[in-house]
């Protein structure tokens, strides 16, 4: 319990601490440009026009809504990350009885990840709703509509409008994307730190614990697309 509680509260943190990062990144998934193309210089030295950055963009969010523009959506992503810890923290508790293999076996990291998997998959259908809601609350920022303005009043817009099925838009893509993305990772890491890292190394940890953080970035590039159509779906037609 004690563990679970202090998930949650470094999970709260982050997530905190990251949401103006998130909020930009959606408002570019769904294709907003509000500001111009800007003069600068590519990789080799040619001269090309780039899109602003995310410095620039926090600063027009600021102009319009203040600080607290970038934090809108935060409410109900802080319930979607402290419910979703306390379910993926009960579902491993549940499956932490299975038999396990020997450690550092492919078996192992077969079985653990499986584990992963289905506490994963679990915390995210139950959280879903609430991922839906914290997007079209942002994606609002575009249009200026106060229509996603809580998340009762959000819960009782998408029920009257396209029902049950309404707060599992986009659902399929990101389960699938976390899925093909957790085993990748931890696939990928399984077999760089058995075949290619030798134990008599010096620091053997620290490097193993490296290729975890690589494998994990490599993972999350190839699945982004997954995030990139769930997310579309979640607001599409939302306005």
């Amino acid at each position: 319990m004690a563990d679970t509680c202090g998930q949650i509260v470094l999970g709260s943190g982050l997530t905190v601490l990251s949401h103006p990062l998130m909020y930009i990144k959606v408002l570019v998934q769904v294709g907003h440009e509000p500001l111009p193309p800007i003069l600068g210089r590519n990789l080799f030295g040619r001269q090309v026009y780039q899109l602003p950055g995310l410095f620039a963009y926090a600063k027009h969010i600021m102009k319009i809504d203040g600080k607290a523009g970038l934090f809108k959506g935060l409410a109900p992503r802080l319930c979607a990350s402290t419910i979703g810890t306390v379910v993926h923290s009960n579902i491993l508790q549940v499956l932490g009885g299975c038999q396990k293999a020997e450690g550092g076996s492919l078996q192992h990291v077969l079985n653990e990840t499986t584990k992963e998997m289905v506490a994963r998959s679990c915390a995210t259908v139950v959280t879903h709703p609430l991922h839906v809601i914290t997007l079209r609350c942002m994606v609002q920022f575009i249009g200026r509509e106060t229509k996603y303005s809580g998340v009762f009043d959000s819960v009782v817009t998408i029920y009257r409008e396209e029902g049950v099925l309404g707060f599992f838009a986009g659902l399929i893509p990101r389960l699938l994307g976390d899925i093909l993305s957790l085993w990748i990772c931890n696939l990928l890491a399984h077999f760089v730190n058995t075949y290619a890292i030798d134990d008599s190394m010096s620091h053997t940890g620290e490097i193993k614990n490296c290729s975890q953080a690589v494998t994990g970035f490599f993972a999350s590039m190839l699945t982004y697309p997954f995030v990139l159509v769930s997310n579309l779906m979640a607001v599409n037609n939302c306005g």
